[in-house]
């Protein structure tokens, strides 16, 4: 799958495979081709909602959707925003926006005003697709909030002073269900409007080409506003199909994908890396709960499982987890955020994952750049983020300088080729200070690289943590507490010190039924690791502040301990 590292001076730069070739067709040609190979295939099974669809069902209503979206006006190009958590509609417009040449914007359900104005605003979205409600979130009622309009509006003839591009609104029903909303298109309505043989969709095709921009994704920058990655057709098929090679997938492969649709874990990673390779799709339910995987993953005989570590740790410390037949389970993926060596250990022997993956990248590489295969050695799949992605390079580089670093030696992890987004919607200058003039990404992430080309991602650059001059890198103390018997889930972050600098500070989730103190910790890291790496400030949690991607937001932790501790950065420094 990957050639070696170049072993000029021997450098940490790798170079993957380069066979089998890029995919160099449109979503929409490419899904065409698989449902003309295996039409009464399952394509999609959503649990929540009590609804299958073959290859061939799902192409036609996928067909219908682009035509009904032509006919609300919309032109190849313009944008069409979906705020939604996981549901069959949500997978029916990636692929309708994509036959349409529509862009995609996924939009966190979990924006409220502020945030959904500034996005949509942003790129200029001409139509909106959302959800009603979701457990205590009206997202109606935060439209309406933000356009009082929608009241004596007629649907798609919306004029908002606050989102003047946005001309149509369309709510997810059930089949017709739930009241009338003035103002609104009900998404059954929608659908019902569209013609599945459609000869501009014919037309399209021919027009249509692999680099046009598909999709934008909002990357959560935790300082200043959220940037508009956009990729390609040509970037999510081929990371979605190299993913899925890494996977082993086959059409027998059934995906349980509890991950967020609206993120590339489960747009790409998920449907795309399914849909390339003839395999199923399912949505145990539209937000992630533990109980519901493991039921679903038993009934529906899933062979493949993704999620984030928290996702994976609230599985398997489900009261109930030896109750469910996982037996069924080969592979799947944990990513998102460092997955612990100890978790990972569990996923292989108590669900039966032996063959899991871990997955690296970033949204504004679509987002895998690097991946473990079915195959690579256990200490290797525990302990890296696998090797370089077929027809990617990746390098490690001294963030001061830019001159590329040794084997083993701890730098800035940078990517290029196909997978390197399109660029920052509208923001030249921010795609300057990411994509470096050879077409670099540069990630941020801090990473090294042995001699056969496994990289281990160490930690953020602005994570790491410098205590009286010794760069200590939190995913190293982290791993290490995660050994403790007693300890759930553990994060690091660095706190502001007047002697030193910096002090480590740990936050720590006990097992369930566990009680733990700080002198335990402590006499656990005497003797183990250095002095200066045991954490100064120790805080018993019950959990970690995070996006709804599982992404855990250390600035916030550090935040609170700041405020917790009267800790104040130094100024002089």
């Amino acid at each position: 799958m990957t050639q070696p590292p170049s072993d000029q001076a021997a450098l940490s730069l790798a170079r993957g495979a380069t066979e089998p070739p890029l995919i160099e067709q449109t979503i929409g040609e490419f899904f065409d081709a698989m449902v003309a190979r295996q039409p009464g295939h399952e394509a999609l099974v959503s649990r929540h909602q009590g609804r299958r669809y073959s290859y061939r069902e799902l192409q036609a209503e996928a067909n219908r959707l682009a035509s009904a979206l032509l006919g609300l006006g919309l032109a190849p190009g313009e944008r069409v925003g979906i705020w939604s958590h996981n549901n069959a509609e949500w997978l029916l417009m990636q692929l309708a926006t994509a036959k349409a040449g529509l862009i995609l914007v996924n939009i966190n359900p979990a924006y409220r005003t502020a945030e959904l104005e500034y996005a949509l605003n942003k790129v200029g979205c001409k139509a909106l697709v959302t959800m009603a409600r979701f457990k205590t979130s009206d997202y109606l009622g935060l439209l309406r909030e933000l356009a009082p309009e929608l009241a004596q509006a007629q649907p798609g003839q919306l004029a908002a002073a606050r989102l003047p591009q946005l001309h149509t609104v369309v709510w997810i029903d059930e089949a017709g269900q739930g009241d009338e909303q003035p103002g609104l298109l009900r998404f059954s309505e929608l659908l019902a409007r569209g013609d599945a043989q459609d000869p501009r969709l014919a037309e399209l095709v021919r027009q249509l080409k692999a680099d046009d921009p598909i999709n934008i994704q909002f990357t959560s920058g935790t300082t200043g506003f959220p940037k508009g990655a956009t990729l390609t057709h040509r970037n999510v098929l081929n990371n979605g199909f190299f993913i899925g090679e890494a996977m082993k997938l086959t059409p027998a492969d059934r995906l349980c994908i509890p991950v967020p649709l609206y993120h590339c874990f489960g747009m790409v990673l998920g449907n795309l890396a399914c849909l390339t390779h003839g395999a199923t799709i399912v949505y145990p339910s539209d937000g992630f709960d533990a109980l519901t995987v493991l039921q679903t993953v038993q009934d529906e005989k899933c062979t493949a499982l993704h999620g984030v570590p928290t996702m994976f740790i609230a599985e398997l410390d489900h009261p109930r987890f030896k109750e469910f037949d996982l037996a069924t389970l080969r592979t799947g993926i944990m990513a998102g955020s460092p997955c612990p060596i100890e978790v990972m250990k569990r996923v292989i022997v108590d669900m039966h994952m032996a063959e899991v993956t871990i997955a690296y990248g970033m949204t504004e590489t679509s987002p895998v750049s690097c991946q473990s295969a079915t195959d690579t050695p256990l200490p290797k799949r525990v302990s890296t983020v696998g090797r370089v992605q077929p027809h990617l390079e990746v390098k490690i580089v001294a963030p001061e300088s830019g001159a590329i670093v040794p084997y083993g030696q701890a730098g800035e992890l940078c990517t290029r080729g196909y997978s390197v987004m399109h660029g920052y919607w509208d923001d030249a200058e921010k795609t300057r200070e990411a994509i470096d003039t050879e077409g670099w990404m540069h990630t941020g992430d801090l990473a090294t690289m042995d001699a056969e080309g496994y990289v281990n991602i160490v930690g953020r650059i602005k994570d790491m943590v410098i205590r009286g001059g010794e760069n200590i890198y939190p995913r190293e103390i982290e791993e290490f507490l995660y050994r403790h018997p007693k300890v759930q889930d553990v994060q690091v972050v660095g706190v502001p010190d007047r002697k030193y600098g910096e002090e480590l500070c740990a936050w720590i989730v006990a097992r369930p039924g566990e009680t733990l103190e700080e002198d335990e910790i402590r006499a656990f890291c005497q003797g183990r690791i250095a002095h200066y790496k045991v954490p100064r400030y120790i805080r018993f949690v019950a959990g970690f502040p995070m996006t709804v991607t599982g992404k855990i937001q250390k600035f916030k932790i550090r935040e609170a301990m700041k405020d917790q501790l009267g800790l104040e950065e130094d100024k002089t420094a």
